[in-house]
């Protein structure tokens, strides 16, 4: 393969068949977080087909944001941050990944992909609501909370404490969770007139007036 078949290849779009099967399979994930997600209790048990399907999706979601909210406290261990810093970054570094993911596509001009950075953006916000809604449970979160299996500092509970906000995380995280929640739905609308009424290249001409 030459360098003229690789460009081609990187920039290839997707059929609207395939935008169509995405946006149901997004659609119905976004039905599923509606129903199941845990907010206040992080125990999932199946009892159905759909609720056991979820529960593996969302097991490996939270995993993944997981790793980066870890991966960005670990910066700052490296780099000696400030306190403050050194705790809210696990959640800068867990909004960036999905943003900067659905940002690189868009900057590509494939708008699909980053209505899926979005979608998953929504569903790291709604992470971080819950978190949030516990912060007033004390400064140190148990291990059976913790993504890492031990007992640790609660990052929520030192930030807010720091900013004298802590009793309204109750009110913040509703905020942060209402957020998510929009976000998903606005990447649903607009990936469904995309699948259904629209093409990328179109609206891009239309916006960019090319």
């Amino acid at each position: 393969m030459d360098l003229e078949e690789f460009k081609t290849e990187q920039t290839t779009r997707m059929t609207p068949t395939v935008k169509k099967a995405l946006f149901i399979l997004f659609f119905l994930s976004f039905l599923m977080f509606v129903k199941y997600a845990p907010y206040g209790n992080t125990h999932l048990v199946g009892d159905s087909m759909g609720k056991q399907l979820f529960i593996l999706y969302f097991f490996i979601v939270n995993q993944t944001l997981g790793i980066v909210h870890e991966g960005g406290h670990g910066v700052c261990y490296l780099l000696h941050c400030p306190e403050f810093l050194t705790a809210s970054n696990g959640t800068i570094f867990q909004l960036l990944f999905p943003f900067l993911i659905g940002y690189y596509y868009k900057r590509r001009g494939l708008l699909f992909g980053y209505l899926i950075g979005l979608f998953f953006l929504g569903i790291s916000l709604h992470y971080s609501a819950w978190y949030m809604s516990t912060a007033d449970q004390g400064l140190f979160l148990p291990a059976s909370k913790s993504f890492l299996g031990v007992d640790g500092k609660h990052d929520f509970y030192f930030i807010l404490t720091q900013l004298h906000l802590l009793q309204y995380n109750s009110v913040l995280a509703g905020l942060v969770r209402f957020a998510a929640f929009c976000i998903m739905l606005y990447s649903l609308v607009y990936m469904f007139v995309l699948a259904f009424f629209a093409s990328e290249k179109n609206i891009g001409r239309r916006k960019f007036g090319s």
